[in-house]
């Protein structure tokens, strides 16, 4: 287990900050200053800054002279940054920044099938069919909650997000990772997957190992709405 950060470091700054203001504990508008941060958390002016200057760079703060450290509204932050995932999923949110991000994934992962179905590597087509084939007898043994099944998925959906040449949506594996890793961390991913599950994953492989873009597009798709139902239900 990863040692809990030291009171007064960037790390725990960092955290309790972005946590708070995620959750709604600092709501949009509050004014913060360096001085009263530093008391709150027996931490020193660089520590503080430091933190300030990540939580700006998300478009979560914004420090103005004279006026001090300001809140913003969630609409300017930077909401696919993995850090904003997490903290989110932290709070009493998570169940909406689920479901936001499968309605993401409903909306990219069809298309990315089916680029990767054109254009995809021969090593990629392979390699993205043995990771289904993986996934598939783990799930059917019990074990779709386990690390090894969460590991292998992360680097299926990782794999056809990339292979099909596109850099937009090879930067949306990070968040695609987030969420699946942000589930399983709440015990909601199922040690059996939903009826269809890993048969739409073996057959969005087989697709692009085929070359059908079609039906890589729809198996693809398939999958995607059972998880947002599953979502949706929890």
């Amino acid at each position: 287990m990863p040692k809990a950060p030291r009171t007064g470091s960037h790390e725990l700054v960092l955290h309790e900050l972005g946590r708070r203001i995620t959750a709604g504990e600092i709501p949009e508008g509050t004014v913060l200053t360096l001085a009263g941060l530093e008391a709150e958390f027996a931490a020193s002016r660089t520590v503080i800054r430091e933190a300030v200057r990540v939580l700006e760079s998300l478009g979560m703060l914004r420090s103005r002279r004279r006026v001090g450290v300001t809140v913003q509204a969630r609409p300017g932050w930077k909401a696919l940054d993995g850090a904003i995932v997490r903290w989110n999923l932290a709070g009493e949110g998570r169940r909406e920044q689920l479901l936001s991000l499968m309605e993401l994934r409903s909306a990219v992962e069809p298309a990315a099938a089916r680029l990767a179905a054109e254009r995809a590597s021969a090593t990629d087509r392979r390699q993205l069919s043995k990771l289904a084939d993986k996934l598939d007898a783990l799930g059917i043994a019990g074990k779709g909650d386990s690390a090894e099944y969460l590991d292998v998925d992360v680097e299926f959906h990782r794999l056809l997000l990339t292979s099909g040449g596109n850099p937009l949506l090879a930067q949306l594996s990070g968040p695609v990772e987030e969420v699946l890793r942000g589930r399983a961390g709440l015990g909601l991913t199922p040690a059996i997957p939903a009826d269809g599950t890993l048969e739409h994953h073996v057959a969005t492989a087989r697709a692009v190992a085929a070359g059908d873009p079609d039906a890589a597009e729809t198996s693809a798709r398939g999958y995607v709405t059972i998880v947002t139902e599953e979502v949706r239900a929890q």
